[in-house]
């Protein structure tokens, strides 16, 4: 699969709008490698994505494991790339407590999910998982393709792939605040955080990567911000993407929080897009 140095993730590009289909044109145009598909996708706004384009590769981060049925979405899956080229990838979470009615035991959901698609054909190559912690990355690195960890530090990237082994695809998320003036940055992030300190599973994982109790009270402090979320300018944002890189990421996903769809901040970052000699 070949997804290149960075991809953009993003929800809005996939909404079927006409501007999000241009913008998904030139995603590809800029020399992006993939568009992952933020918030809760059905394979359908992959769709609208792979329709704009014609090289780039297409990813849902994520699809909701308690939202679908893995026989109908085996069968949109094979569909997608039937009808594009092979460029569409499944990538499967199993989201949070807040978030979903009557959850319970996700690692073993997320099995029974994946022993579902097993049963319906779909290639277990074609398949990422968003795992944090241990025991999902394992099941990542022995049911699926690889993982697409989300709100993560390098130093999560080096330990997941540790776990995943050589041969699995990692691809880290990186939120990035593309400015010059340092606390509009962190304003910027620290609203962007606020869903997340919500949420058990990051709470616990940003615990184990050296942040605490403090660092998430009164909206998050400065530690946490700076911490996961990439301020400045196109020569940070590319420090940052290369120390994920350096730590065994594959590829990583770049989310601009500058705004829905921030196709100037896209085309600035383009020359990430470019290996280092």
């Amino acid at each position: 699969m070949a997804l290149g140095r960075v991809g953009i993730w993003n929800r809005t590009v996939a909404e079927g709008r006409p501007e999000s289909a241009e913008a998904a044109a030139e995603l590809e145009e800029l020399g992006f490698g993939a568009v992952w598909i933020g918030g809760s996708p059905p394979v359908s706004m992959a769709e609208n994505v792979l329709a704009a384009t014609s090289r780039i590769i297409v990813a849902t981060s994520i699809l909701n494991i308690w939202q679908h049925e893995p026989a109908d979405v085996a069968t949109q899956a094979a569909a997608a790339n039937a009808k594009f080229d092979n460029r569409f990838v499944l990538g499967l979470g199993a989201s949070h407590g807040p978030m979903v009615a009557n959850y319970s035991k996700p690692l073993a959901t997320m099995k029974a999910f994946l022993a579902g698609l097993d049963a319906a054909g779909h290639p277990r190559e074609q398949r990422l998982l968003a795992a944090l912690g241990p025991k999902m990355l394992e099941l990542s690195a022995r049911e699926a393709g690889g993982a697409v960890p989300y709100l993560t530090t390098a130093e999560h990237t080096a330990r997941a792939r540790d776990i995943l082994g050589p041969d699995r695809l990692l691809v880290p998320e990186l939120k990035v605040v593309l400015t010059n003036d340092r606390a509009e940055g962190l304003d910027i992030g620290r609203e962007h955080l606020q869903i997340y300190l919500t949420l058990p599973n990051y709470l616990n994982s940003l615990r184990t990567l050296g942040f605490d109790d403090a660092d998430f009270a009164d909206g998050g402090s400065d530690k946490l911000v700076t911490g996961t979320v990439a301020v400045g300018d196109e020569s940070v944002v590319d420090e940052w993407v290369q120390r994920h890189l350096d730590a065994g990421a594959d590829h990583v996903a770049i989310q601009v929080l500058n705004s829905p769809l921030p196709r100037d901040q896209w085309r600035a970052l383009s020359g990430l897009t470019q290996h280092r000699s």
